[in-house]
């Protein structure tokens, strides 16, 4: 079986579609269809059945699928020690994050890695938290930037995972220039307006921790909104306050557009963490980014002190 054909066989499996299957492949229609008849001729077994929802995976399909999956992390990492034993570092690297880390980490940081490092190729694919994780999972990007929420990461898919503590980042509450102080409590506070993360997101997540923990009843929320920056415009706009990390809302806060009030309590920081597959042998283009990011990605004077890092973070030291 050759890897390509489980590549598309997975990537059919996970998207139950044929034509999802072939943008994430990077194939033609045609060509997902007749690697999936050529794998299936080749095992003797029809692996999908149509339904109403999409494909489904035939009792054989369900049994090759683990398979295939550990089939193609040997083949990752066979070819990830050949390169190794080789003294090669040259390659492509896939990385995800999310926007707010893209923009203000990754941007200004990715092209001095690149200068250093010619023969890497590095591609970004910017989405939420819940998708680069399942990317990650499946082997579609090789390393995640995103904020930590270690009560969504238990369990045997984090244990197949490694995990660094970049930095901290600090979340601050905005509100529009001029529109006064802020309460001296969290009660008071709460019966404010407020824009919002979606659910599931680490501010939000951070957000409601505040409120539920001083037994306060969080406040009422004029919109919920993904994207950082749309937040960042309705709270100047004087839709309501925010609760959005420092790093995305710096340049504004300096031009005025936005006013940072005092959190009337403490406030946790987001810890801004890299996640990769744990593998036997790391591909050396990726050992040499995770590296950089671990030394140069964060501003020393951000960096949160090796004592203060989690097990998991000094774990992954071994690692890189």
């Amino acid at each position: 079986m050759h890897p390509r054909l489980l590549k598309t066989f997975l990537a059919v499996a996970r998207s139950r579609n044929i034509t999802r299957a072939a943008e994430a492949v990077h194939l033609a229609q045609s060509s997902v269809s007749d690697q999936i008849q050529s794998l299936e001729s080749e095992l003797g077994a029809a692996l999908f059945t149509r339904s109403k929802t999409g494909l489904d995976l035939t009792s054989a399909g369900l049994a090759l699928k683990p398979i295939a999956e550990d089939l193609l992390r040997l083949d990752g990492e066979a070819r990830a020690a050949v390169q190794a034993a080789a003294g090669e570092a040259s390659g492509s690297l896939t990385i995800g994050a999310l926007e707010t880390i893209a923009s203000a980490r990754l941007a200004p940081w990715l092209p001095g890695f690149q200068a250093r490092h010619p023969d890497i190729t590095v591609r970004m694919k910017v989405t939420d938290s819940g998708a680069l994780r399942h990317l990650l999972e499946d082997g579609d990007i090789d390393v995640a930037f995103c904020f930590d929420r270690r009560d969504v990461t238990k369990g045997a898919a984090a244990d197949r995972l490694a995990r660094r503590t970049i930095v901290a980042e600090p979340l601050v509450l905005v509100a529009a220039p001029g529109q006064g102080s802020a309460p001296s409590d969290l009660a008071a506070l709460a019966t404010l307006r407020f824009v919002a993360t979606e659910p599931g997101c680490i501010y939000r997540h951070l957000f409601d921790t505040a409120f539920a923990e001083a037994g306060v009843a969080a406040p009422k929320f004029v919109a919920e909104v993904g994207s950082i920056g749309t937040i960042a415009r309705l709270v100047a706009a004087g839709a309501g306050l925010g609760l959005v990390p420092r790093l995305a809302v710096s340049d504004a806060l300096a031009r005025g557009d936005l006013a940072e009030l005092p959190w009337p309590s403490p406030m946790r920081a987001a810890p801004l963490v890299m996640i990769w597959r744990r593998r036997r042998v790391q591909p050396p283009a990726l050992r040499r980014l995770l590296a950089a990011a671990r030394d140069t990605l964060a501003p020393v004077s951000e960096r949160s002190p090796t004592s203060s890092e989690p097990e998991s973070a000094n774990r992954s030291k071994a690692l890189l």
